[in-house]
């Protein structure tokens, strides 16, 4: 007779088998993975496997077998039920629009699909009913590779943006997937109507208290021609940053009823109608030929590729973007910004249990007010420093929080100019991974004096001397290191402090790690944190990972393999090459854009725009920027107790070893049975892991720093790629 453990292993075997056909769509997982807050990496703790395997699983790559099938299939069930499809919420739990009403209206519902045309070809350009029509995109244009998409919203079945394109008087939208519609509006005000109530163009939102992507309409110069917008913008009106208000297009807009933001018709322009209860009524309008997508984020300055792509590309370019990371909403780094708020929205309608009614109420994870500064945390024409300082004073370290990236460099050894070769590594997205898992302050500052005690939990800026940490004493697996050929963690340009100074937490904290008593003089803290910032990472690691596999370059990849990947990649598709940069500017820049600082808005100590914003968080940027310059000098601490291994020059997050070979695998340390040595740098295209910027020679080196006549930080100059940008 079986035992009773016996029989239960057979009915869990049963149920396994059951759960086979029972799993959502993989972007549906995706969903709500995202949506409950939750990593790839918990996930995989949970149901005792890796998380490439559920990165995989969210992809549609693969598909989860026994026994984690079963555990998989029940997690997704019970997130169903928390967090429902957009389209099949309920009508009492709206999400909170821009524009909140307290009784939020019901979407009505989207028209009825067109039939799509059989012939791939432009059809003939005659009169057309005001309904939409659809067909392929024509064969010139790159077939398009987008994620899979899983329960789609009705509202937004043609994908978040389209790119308006004119030929032969025909007025055609280039869609994500390939697809063409046919766009019967004569005049921009009936365009934008047109893509109100008929396009079906949007994005779903990331968050259930968030709210939708508006559409995005991308104008190329022969779809400008057509609606009467000049090709490019006159001298005074890209001074202006917009179109005159005498414009004949901007009068048709207001004649029309239509809005304009405050920022006009400009290169990211916005036009709209007053909401219809909780649904929005607005598109953004994106102008390339009027600088919108700026080279330096979305192109190669050098060689540009846009203004000659074929609207079809272009509109997989942006799409793919759009899908995987969110809508464009102006530069990439504004996007970023963007995507922090989409994530992690600040409010969300909850009932009023007396009333009946919704109302609005914050969200704890989130950022939420505008609060008052600190004096050592904002830049020098911040108008709180207003009269504490002559007009061109030089802010000292105990005076001003100077959390910034590594800008260091050292002469060569006699021994190191022996070897041939230096040696160029640089760390895939190291501010996003900087900020995985960090804790920021989430609400105003406390102001901690009479030496408080360091807490390592508390997210801010300390006042603290740690001039009296001395590197030669850090001992690290046994080994001793050479603190002269390292810099020092506590300082961009990696000198020892002099005296008191401020830093923000990750730096403080660092310097007790490596076995350092600490004494603040005072402090400004945030008793209210969280991790804010991890689901915008998790979802730019997601993006990057995935255009990168779609390059050829995946995760399992190591050591030559992985070398021998990143090289073709640069030559697979000049499309998705695009998108891999803009992933990292949006990474990038939307850090930066934690501290945006004025440019020449306004006059110096005036209030500028970016302070109006809840997420104007310098100590925010801080804190990921000493994280990351801290986290490198963890690993190089690591390579040189490894390896006796010394770097040369670091810039922002590349750095450069001399190596008696021209590949990174001639310098990096490994251990005996081939895997790199622990707490090193590792080659790999995750984030935080590293891959191959450039090689010089030693001779070459030489050579630039006796043309100059003095040793520079030369790690940006060392590229195989010249189009690659400076930090990641």
């Amino acid at each position: 007779m079986p035992t009773e453990n016996e029989l239960l292993s057979n009915v869990d075997a049963l149920l396994e088998q059951v759960a086979q056909d029972d799993l959502p769509p993989p972007a549906e997982r995706r969903r709500l993975r995202e949506a409950a807050g939750l990593s790839q990496a918990q996930i995989a703790k949970a149901l005792d496997t890796r998380r490439e395997a559920v990165g995989n699983w969210e992809a549609g790559r693969t598909e989860p077998r026994p026994p984690q099938r079963a555990a998989y299939a029940r997690l997704l069930e019970k997130l169903t039920e928390r967090f429902p499809a957009p389209e099949a919420e309920a009508a009492d739990e709206p999400a909170v629009p821009e524009t909140f009403t307290a009784t939020p209206a019901p979407v009505p519902p989207a028209p009825s699909a067109p039939a799509a045309a059989k012939a791939p070809g432009r059809p003939a350009a005659t009169a057309r009913p005001s309904s939409t029509s659809r067909r392929p995109a024509a064969k010139k244009a790159a077939k398009a590779t987008v994620p899979s998409a899983a329960a789609v919203d009705p509202r937004f079945e043609n994908g978040p943006l389209a790119v308006v394109d004119c030929e032969d008087g025909q007025v055609s939208a280039y869609c994500v997937g390939g697809l063409v519609l046919d766009v019967p509006a004569k005049s921009l005000p009936a365009l934008v109507d047109w893509t109100i109530a008929e396009a079906r163009l949007g994005q779903a939102r990331l968050h259930r208290n968030g709210r939708d992507g508006d559409p995005v309409l991308v104008l190329t110069p022969a779809a400008l021609e057509r609606y009467g917008l000049p090709a490019v913008l006159s001298d005074e009106e890209r001074r202006a940053g917009r179109l005159g208000d005498g414009h004949k297009v901007v009068k048709q807009i207001k004649k029309a009823g239509l809005q304009l933001t405050q920022r006009g018709f400009g290169p990211w322009a916005r036009i709209y109608r007053d909401p219809e209860g909780s649904r929005r009524r607005c598109v953004q309008l994106c102008i390339p030929s009027w600088n919108a997508l700026d080279v330096r984020e979305w192109d190669h300055k050098d060689d540009p590729k846009i203004p000659a792509m074929h609207p079809g590309d272009l509109a997989r370019y942006l799409g793919t973007y759009a899908q995987l990371v969110t809508t464009p909403r102006g530069t990439a780094s504004t996007t970023g910004l963007e995507l922090m708020t989409a994530l992690r929205p600040p409010t969300r309608a909850e009932k009023n249990e007396a009333t009946g009614e919704f109302e609005r109420a914050f969200n704890t994870d989130a950022l939420t007010a505008v609060y008052d500064v600190v004096e050592c945390e904002v830049p020098d024409e911040h108008p709180v420093l207003k009269g504490k300082f002559e007009r061109h004073h030089l802010r000292t370290p105990d005076q001003m929080l100077m959390e910034e990236p590594y800008d260091w460099c050292r002469p060569l050894t006699d021994e190191e100019c022996m070897l041939p070769y230096l040696v160029a590594v640089d760390i895939n997205m190291s501010f996003a991974a900087a900020a995985n898992g960090l804790t920021v302050g989430l609400d105003g500052p406390t102001h901690l004096t009479g030496h408080p005690a360091f807490d390592p939990k508390l997210p801010g800026s300390w006042l603290v001397d740690l001039s009296h940490v001395d590197l030669s004493r850090v001992q690290v697996g046994g080994r001793s290191v050479d603190a002269g050929r390292l810099p020092s963690p506590f300082t961009p340009k990696g000198d020892r402090p002099a005296g008191p100074a401020w830093y923000a937490t990750p730096t403080v904290a660092y310097a007790v790690e490596l076995g350092f008593e600490v004494a603040p003089l005072e402090a400004y803290v945030r008793l209210q944190s969280g991790r804010y910032l991890d689901p915008w990472y998790q979802r730019l690691r997601d993006a990057y990972v995935s255009v990168m596999a779609d390059l050829g370059v995946t995760t399992a990849m190591g050591g030559t393999e992985f070398l021998e990947a990143m090289a073709r990649s640069k030559h697979t598709d000049p499309t998705m090459a695009l998108l891999v940069k803009a992933i990292k500017a949006t990474a990038k820049g939307g850090i930066g854009k934690l501290r945006q600082r004025n440019r020449g808005q306004v006059p110096y100590y005036e209030p500028w725009p970016a302070l109006q914003r809840e997420t104007w968080r310098p100590d925010i940027r801080a804190a990921v920027l000493a994280n990351q310059r801290v986290g490198i000098h963890r690993k190089l601490l690591k390579t040189a107790a490894a390896a006796d291994l010394y770097p040369v020059a670091i810039g922002t997050d590349a750095i450069v070893y001399p190596s008696p070979g021209p590949s990174p695998l001639d310098v990096l340390p490994y251990t005996d049975d081939g895997k790199p040595a622990p707490g090193t740098f590792r080659l790999g295209i995750s984030p935080g892991m590293v891959k191959h910027q450039g090689t010089q020679t030693v001779l070459w080196a030489e050579q630039q720093f006796e043309e100059a006549g003095t040793v520079f930080n030369l790690s940006n100059l060392i590229k195989n790629d010249p189009t690659a940008g400076e930090g990641e």
